[in-house]
């Protein structure tokens, strides 16, 4: 299972949100290479990436901070925030972007969220933010009123990557995923579901790697790190000696 430390961008700086609220921040560094650059001396092998700027305006924003961080790291990245059109795609991918996330396109722009699927087959990940197992857009301002499963299985004829799955009523709360509604959504997933939102402990990760009957195939830490609540390259030694049950 794939432990992935979030680096989320606002104005340039590392940041986490409470509940998707904007307003509500706090800033945790303002050199994200050296933030990225910790984290492979821990032995990290993925980065979660947003920008927030880019997922309220649909503009790549923190663009080229995130171009800089793929050039010197042998991390594979995965990019999320404002991914709308084939241009911001295509230069994610050529910056060296292991991974795009495709989120409010998937709900509002089924047409290019297909088309970049077909051209980019298991290089696209897709954003589930969800509220009450709804799916929320645009930064997290809008609902779509979309159950969560019901729009995943709309691609499920595609090469997806994988789908990050994110209870935004937990995230940034350190209060521990929802798991009922997370295992809920990985037992129907047709494609690996990486977990998000609310991990608070590493008990929280190793509870995700106890469901073996799901889809669950990482999951992402943010706060929780920051914070000091997690110590990830403990984890990660413990992971690769793990065994179920």
């Amino acid at each position: 299972m794939y432990i992935i430390p979030a680096i989320d961008l606002l104005e340039g700086q590392v940041v986490r949100l409470v509940q998707g609220d904007m307003k509500k921040y706090k800033v945790y560094s303002q050199d994200p290479m050296e933030v990225a650059k910790g984290f492979v001396d821990m032995g990290i092998e993925r980065l979660h990436i947003v920008d927030l700027d880019g997922a309220k305006s649909g503009d790549a924003v923190n663009f080229k901070v995130i171009e800089k961080m793929a050039a010197v790291s042998n991390l594979k990245i995965e990019v999320g925030g404002g991914i709308r059109s084939h241009a911001q795609l295509e230069n994610y991918i050529s910056a060296g972007v292991s991974f795009a996330i495709i989120g409010t396109a998937a709900v509002k722009d089924m047409e290019f969220t297909k088309e970049a699927l077909s051209k980019y087959p298991r290089r696209i990940i897709l954003g589930i933010d969800a509220r009450k197992g709804k799916v929320a857009t645009d930064g997290w301002y809008q609902d779509s009123g979309i159950e969560a499963i019901d729009l995943v299985l709309k691609y499920n004829d595609y090469e997806v990557e994988s789908v990050i799955y994110t209870d935004i009523e937990k995230d940034g709360m350190l209060a521990g995923l929802n798991m009922t509604e997370t295992i809920k959504f990985a037992t129907n997933s047709p494609f690996p579901v990486i977990a998000s939102g609310g991990i608070s402990s590493a008990e929280d990760i190793r509870a995700l790697y106890e469901q073996k009957d799901t889809r669950i195939a990482g999951c992402i830490v943010g706060k929780a790190f920051y914070e000091g609540r997690v110590d990830l390259a403990e984890e990660i030694v413990r992971m690769k000696g793990y065994k179920h049950g």
